[in-house]
């Protein structure tokens, strides 16, 4: 009785155990999920520049501390990146600079880790990165890097509304607005994503806009 309560014991302890990564994945998706929606409220929903850096800050902490928690995961990473690079969209010129490098640098991590993780997500952000940033010497823009990365993202989510918006963007910065005008209009026929509705209605409208500067 003792042998097969001690079995019992070791059996239980086993499926504890393989239990634990599923769980924690699922954590980490909500946690990753909470960045993600907090950074689509501030970027499309948050009124002010002032409040919105407040914002930013607070997040970037909580992004940051997710990486501590699940280390060696790509999307911490991934989305750690993201709210940085926001933060150097929104940063005064002394600061841009130096938080488009560690976005860069975060962003480098993930794609090192997984390059498919979020369906080429962390391609797509550092290839915006690449082209949105000054060349050398002032910067480490680089227009083709950018165009690689942008359309590996492409590769992996063909009708995303997101990989469609920023190559439609690209080209559009490279001065092709009849090829600009193709990706975005295609980026407004992505399917709706109702668990993000921030983000969907927010980058539907960029996308909107910048359709009209392609015209």
């Amino acid at each position: 009785m003792k042998k097969q309560s001690l079995t019992l014991k070791a059996a239980v302890a086993v499926a504890l155990v393989l239990s634990l990564p599923s769980a924690a994945l699922a954590g980490m998706t909500e946690d990753v999920k909470a960045v993600n929606d907090g950074w689509a409220h501030i970027a499309y929903e948050v009124k002010g520049s002032s409040t919105q850096t407040k914002a930013l800050d607070k997040l970037a902490k909580d992004a940051a501390t997710l990486v501590v928690r699940y280390p060696g995961k790509a999307e911490p990473l991934l989305w750690q990146g993201i709210v940085t690079s926001e933060q150097a969209n929104r940063a005064n010129f002394l600061h841009k600079l130096g938080l488009a490098k560690r976005a860069r640098d975060l962003l480098a991590k993930a794609y090192a880790i997984d390059p498919k993780v979020a369906k080429g997500g962390a391609a797509m952000s550092l290839g915006v990165l690449y082209y949105k940033v000054p060349g050398s010497p002032i910067g480490f823009g680089d227009n083709e890097k950018a165009k690689k990365l942008l359309k590996e993202a492409l590769a992996l989510d063909p009708n995303g509304l997101d990989a469609n918006y920023f190559y439609g963007d690209y080209l559009l910065d490279q001065g092709d607005k009849a090829s600009a005008r193709t990706f975005l209009q295609k980026a407004l026929k992505a399917p709706h994503d109702a668990s993000r509705p921030a983000w969907d209605a927010g980058r539907r409208r960029e996308v909107q806009a910048l359709l009209a500067k392609a015209m």
